[in-house]
């Protein structure tokens, strides 16, 4: 038995239109993205995902993949014990830098308060 296969499933749960975002990006990306997610539905951190800084900690994640038409981004937490919730989807278009531009590292934080919310108002439970 593999070590994802010893851990059960947790559910994704997509917030605003994450979902809908991830399905308009290039194959290549959504697959990728679709791979870190299912590492974390076993309770497992993929080894393209890494911790998004101003965040407290290690509990969101973003994948960051280039591909030829520009660089997409997907930001989810793992903060609670039995859902992962994916909070935004995004292509990122500034041309300078590698830092999360202010305007999605907005909607981030609403959409982590909402998954909070959704969740019950407990993390890690």
């Amino acid at each position: 038995m593999t070590a994802l296969a010893a851990n059960p499933l947790k559910p994704v749960r997509w917030i605003g239109s994450s979902r809908r975002d991830l399905r308009a990006l290039p194959k290549a990306v959504r697959q990728k993205v679709g791979f870190a997610l299912y590492f974390a539905q076993h309770g497992q951190k993929h080894e393209s995902a890494k911790s998004l800084k101003g965040f407290g900690g290690a509990g969101v994640l973003e994948v960051v993949e280039d591909h030829a038409r520009g660089s997409y981004r997907a930001v989810y937490t793992v903060r609670f014990v039995d859902a992962v919730y994916v909070l935004h989807v995004f292509q990122k278009k500034a041309k300078r830098g590698i830092a999360t531009p202010k305007r999605d590292r907005n909607l981030i934080h609403a959409r982590l308060r909402e998954a909070l919310l959704l969740h019950g108002g407990h993390e890690g439970s």
